[in-house]
């Protein structure tokens, strides 16, 4: 990696960090999860939480370390440059742009649908497509002006979206049957893996959190923090709620895939709590958005800061404001054109296996940076040496394994087209010097 002197402003904490995290990971997915996991697990469905939340932490500390030695912005992109070079930071960042915008896609277009479900006119095309215009173009705004501003947004749609899980979770106690919590039977093991597998992608996420590394006050120490408080309050949100969703609709709870914490809080609190959680999706989803605006476009960023792709303008830093402004401008412009266009479907299989690539370069460049680089006094490493780095390897290859050999093509073409695109601006770049 390039050591230059960045001039964005390092003005976020723990608490900021965190909240990051936290709303980036918590997005839609929490709303519609319940159901889909009782259905394969009933009562025992705690038990894929715990697992996932064991792999996703163990991943996370990979992060950890790895953001507590570089603190540059750029998230997995930085580390996997800064340990493997140019062509593997390349694939990295590529990688975790092409998912940020896939995500986004996704979650813009969900969000659309749930306020057509309440408001019909937003299901006119045209309403749409101005909605989602000032949706990107608004978040655009709100984080050209400013990091502190973005992470301020951040902060109100982290209390906004979990106000309303966390009314769930104390109120909706008070109708829990135990009953519905008594596991009679463990699940075999092949059940516990398939769904954690569907579970462990509700998890990622918290990758993303991390990109803004070069404007994180005191990294080394921030980082690893701002991590721990992030991954634990998501595990720990997660199983209470499954366990509330559960106590409260029982064997029903299957049958809700479409909106299964509405309905438990309407058995728990009346229609009032119905729209009060379809509220709350909206919030989340929006949530979300504004977390991925503010985090993403610094891969871009930091990818043109370092020349590994031929688009300088993106390394612009805003006079004034001293954010990468040009990066979100294109980044949410891009981002506005696949929502409006819905054309991210034929790229969904690429997305799932690039999220599990990008953690795997992140794992391999803890290893690679430890014998490396030397490390300070007040970095993080991961105790236990390379017992967790190695597991890691282990359980994401194991994930990879149950790709289709469709998406497994797709992925291997995909990355085909890259490394082509690589080397050919590699070679323009060689002759124009």
């Amino acid at each position: 990696m390039k050591n230059q002197q960045e001039e964005l402003i390092r003005t976020v904490g723990v608490l900021g960090l965190s909240a990051n995290i936290i709303n980036i990971i918590i997005g839609a997915g929490i709303f519609a999860l319940p159901a889909i996991i009782a259905a394969n697990m009933g009562p025992s469905s705690v038990v894929a939480y715990v697992i996932c939340g064991i792999l996703l932490a163990m991943i996370m500390l990979c992060f950890a370390e790895a953001g507590s030695k570089i603190t540059n912005t750029g998230g997995a992109y930085t580390y996997i440059e800064t340990a493997f070079g140019d062509y593997a930071g390349f694939l990295g960042g590529i990688f975790s742009i092409g998912t940020a915008l896939l995500s986004d896609a996704a979650v813009s277009n969900a969000l659309v649908n749930v306020m057509a479900s309440s408001y019909p006119f937003f299901a006119n095309e045209s309403v749409r497509l101005v909605f989602l215009f000032i949706v990107f173009f608004g978040l655009a705004f709100i984080n050209v002006i400013g990091i502190k501003q973005g992470i301020g947004l951040v902060k109100f749609f982290v209390i906004a979206k979990l106000i309303p899980l966390l009314l769930l979770i104390i109120f909706g106690w008070f109708a829990v049957s135990l009953q519905n919590l008594s596991i009679d039977t463990m699940p075999t093991t092949e059940v516990v893996a398939k769904t954690s597998l569907i579970l462990f992608f509700a998890f990622v996420g918290g990758e993303t959190g991390l990109i803004v590394g070069g404007e994180v006050k005191n990294p080394n120490r921030t980082i690893p923090k701002g991590i721990f408080i992030g991954i634990t309050s998501v595990v720990v949100i997660y199983i209470l709620i499954q366990m509330v969703s559960q106590g409260v609709l029982g064997s029903d709870l299957p049958n809700h895939t479409a909106s299964p914490l509405a309905e438990t809080a309407k058995v728990a609190f009346g229609p009032i709590g119905f729209m009060v959680l379809i509220v709350g999706a909206a919030i989340s989803m929006f949530g979300f958005l504004s977390g991925e605006i503010l985090n993403a476009p610094r891969v871009p960023y930091a990818l043109a800061r370092d020349k590994v792709i031929p688009l300088p303008y993106l390394a612009k830093i805003h006079p004034r404001y001293k954010t990468p402004y040009m990066a979100i401008i294109t980044y949410a412009t891009i981002a506005f054109i696949i929502a409006a266009t819905a054309s991210f479907e034929q790229l969904v299989v690429v997305a799932t296996s690039s999220i599990l690539l990008l953690y795997l370069g992140v794992v391999l460049s803890v290893i690679k940076l430890r014998y490396s680089q030397k490390s300070k006094p007040d970095e993080f490493k991961i105790p236990g040496g390379l017992t967790i780095p190695v597991v890691s390897i282990v359980v994401i290859f194991y994930f990879l394994s149950s790709l289709t050999t469709k998406e497994m093509l797709g992925t291997a073409i995909f990355i085909g087209i890259l490394t082509l695109l690589f080397f050919i601006n590699k070679e323009l770049k060689k002759r124009s010097l």
